[in-house]
């Protein structure tokens, strides 16, 4: 019995060996891969009821993994779509077949570094084709409300239907000082005309014009302003609203509104400072500052400055590439400058990251061992930011693996011997005579 026993545990031990040299030839062969995980073998002894009398060998078993849980160096690229995950956690992609799939039937799978390029129909996906997932994001940048649980929200990354865009204009900051001695009597100085440009829902360009008209009295000083406002998207250009203020001149907020009334299609709310206004493309909000408020527009002993007069929109613009920050957010860059967030990459964790199963190309898929996936957004949690022009580099250390070879050979040279060894002393054993 000890003597089956120990052949037994020779053949095991040859075969658990195998399995390592296979692990060992794998890492080396991947060294140079990006992303890939180590491979790594876990021995544990096997052992039968044993008397007193007599033992049994019960020899060796093994179990592969993949230390997904390890995290290799991060090298930079020349190209803003390659991606890697700066610490813990993965990102999710799909396959082809995923792409025009609904979103449950779809094959999710997590990648810890890709180098993507867009394809014929502008999805991102890497060589091995395997396509970038995201959360899309509103013309706002927002992505609201998405199920973190799984990727029922996710999409397709595709930048095809981002290579013009026109961002039409909705608020304009009027930072102005208007001169306190315009309104003194006898002044003669007129209205000072502001043309402000503002972009469509075309990208075309247009211009607001506030005329500022001072309050000229018989005596003293008014400190009263009518501003007249003009849109030049008309022909003639029309106006679309009046604003009449009025400036403290008390010690603790000279300078400062003291009143403000809109009219004439305009409206104008203290609480938050804007005029709103209505243009053929939409409403527009102009700051102008709440009463008693250092910000906006003031009136001071000094020349007309519009100092801080600010808009937002972007005529139309080519796009001239991608980019991605650590916290997922992927954003067009336009040729005008203008930056448009298109969509947020979220990054995966599962409480066993070893427990992942392991597919082609670097990919993993969600399994049993692995527990249920979340998707946190890049850079918060336990999970590590997403960085652009950045590969990761295999998890392999070379001279580990081939130290690691060594002590291979020598085990399953020793192994072979305990073959030898029990078939010498079974052929002694059969040679005996009666």
């Amino acid at each position: 019995m000890s003597i089956s026993s120990s052949l037994n545990a020779g053949v095991m031990g040859l075969n658990v060996n195998a399995a390592r040299l296979s692990t060992i030839s794998d890492n080396i062969a991947n060294s140079s891969t990006a992303g890939y995980k180590r491979s790594q073998v876990e021995f544990s002894s096997m052992v039968l009821q044993q008397r007193s009398s007599a033992y049994a060998a019960g020899g060796v078993r093994v179990n592969t993994f993949k230390d997904i849980a390890a995290t290799g160096s991060l090298i930079d690229t020349g190209s803003a779509t390659d991606i890697a995950v700066a610490g813990r956690g993965l990102f999710p992609v799909t396959t082809e077949s995923g792409l025009n799939a609904t979103p449950s039937d779809r094959e999710l799978k997590l990648l810890p570094t890709g180098s993507f390029f867009p394809d014929q129909n502008g999805n991102l996906r890497t060589q091995s084709g395997l396509f970038l997932l995201g959360w899309p994001a509103n013309s706002s940048g927002d992505i609201g409300n998405v199920s973190r649980n799984s990727g029922v929200n996710l999409e397709p990354v595709n930048i095809a239907t981002s290579q013009f865009t026109a961002t039409p204009t909705s608020r304009i900051d009027l930072g102005i000082n208007l001169p306190a001695d315009a309104t003194l009597a006898g002044s003669t100085t007129g209205a000072y005309n502001l043309p402000v440009e503002y972009f469509d829902n075309l990208g075309r360009a247009n211009s607001l014009t506030f005329a500022f008209n001072p309050t000229v009295p018989g005596s003293g000083a008014s400190n009263q302003w009518t501003v007249d406002i003009y849109d030049s998207a008309g022909d003639p250009a029309v106006s679309i609203g009046t604003v009449a203020l009025e400036f403290s001149d008390a010690a603790a907020s000279g300078g400062r509104i003291l009143s403000s009334t809109a009219g004439g299609g305009a409206t104008y709310d203290p609480a938050t400072g804007n005029v709103s206004l209505t243009l053929p493309h939409g409403p527009v909000s102009v700051y102008i500052g709440r009463p008693n408020d250092s910000a906006g527009i003031t009136q001071l002993a000094a020349p007309f400055s519009p100092t801080a007069v600010t808009k937002d929109g972007a005529p139309i613009g080519d796009l001239s590439s991608v980019e991605i920050d650590e916290n997922g957010f992927l954003q067009a860059v336009y040729g005008t400058g203008l930056r448009r967030t298109l969509y947020q990459i979220p990054v995966g964790d599962v409480p066993n990251m070893n427990g992942l199963r392991a597919a082609d190309s670097q990919a993993f898929s969600v399994s049993a061992s692995s527990g249920s996936l979340y998707l946190w957004d890049a850079g918060s949690g336990p999970v590590g930011g997403l960085s652009g022009y950045s590969l990761m580099e295999s998890t392999t250390d070379i001279a580990a693996e081939l130290t690691d070879l060594i002590e291979t050979q020598r085990a399953y040279s020793s192994n072979a011997k305990i073959v030898q060894t029990v078939d010498e002393m079974l052929q002694e054993t059969t040679n005996l005579k009666r």
